[in-house]
C-alpha cells in the first residue's frame, strides 16, 4: 500500500505541513460557509429533503459545518502530536464529503442547464470541478500522512526512525 502514498505535497513540502494546511483551510472554508448562509441571501435545498423549510436546511449546514470545524481541530492535534487515532474522523468524514460534492456539483450543474442558465451550469461544473480536484488532492495528501503515521506506529521500537520516536 505504501507504494501509491505520497511522499511530498505540492512536490516540495511536507505531508504534515500538507495536513496542517488541509485542516486550516477546512476550518477556514466552514467559517466562511457559516458567514454567507446567515449573511447571503443563497437559496440553499437539499436533494432529498426538498420539503424541509428554510430555517432547518440552514441549520443542518450550520451544524455540519460546525462539525467540520471541530473534526479539523481534532486532525491538527493529531498532526501535532503525531497521533494517527486524532486522525480517523477526520479521514473518515473528507473521503465521504468527496463523494457528496461531487454529486452537489452534478445536480447544480445540470439543474442549471434545465432551467435554461446554460453560462451558470457551466461555471458552476467548471469551478466545482476545479475545486473537486484540489479537495481531492488534499485529502490525499492528509490521507498519506495517516497512513505514513499508522505505518509508523505498527513497526516496533527499535525500527522507528530515530529522529521521530515518540516520547515517553
Amino acid at each position: 500500500m505504501a507504494k501509491y502514498l505520497l511522499k511530498t505535497c505540492c512536490g516540495c513540502g511536507s505531508l504534515r505541513t500538507g495536513t496542517i494546511i488541509a485542516g486550516i483551510s477546512a476550518i477556514l472554508l466552514s467559517i466562511a460557509g457559516i458567514i454567507v448562509i446567515f449573511c447571503a441571501r443563497v437559496d440553499v435545498r437539499t436533494i432529498v429533503f426538498d420539503w424541509l423549510p428554510k430555517w432547518i436546511v440552514q441549520i443542518i449546514i450550520v451544524l455540519n459545518l460546525c462539525m467540520t470545524i471541530i473534526l479539523s481541530i481534532v486532525m491538527i492535534m493529531g498532526v501535532l502530536r503525531r497521533n494517527w487515532y486524532l486522525m480517523i474522523p477526520w479521514v473518515i468524514l473528507g473521503g465521504m464529503l468527496i463523494f457528496g460534492l461531487l454529486v452537489s456539483i452534478l445536480w447544480n450543474a445540470i439543474n442549471f442547464y434545465i432551467e435554461g442558465y446554460p453560462l451558470n451550469a457551466t461555471l458552476w461544473l467548471v469551478c466545482g470541478l476545479i475545486s473537486f480536484v484540489i479537495y481531492c488532492y488534499m485529502w490525499y495528501v492528509s490521507f498519506s500522512y495517516f497512513a505514513n503515521l499508522r505505518e509508523e506506529h505498527n513497526k516496533g521500537a527499535y525500527s522507528r526512525d530515530p529522529f521521530r520516536r515518540e516520547r515517553i
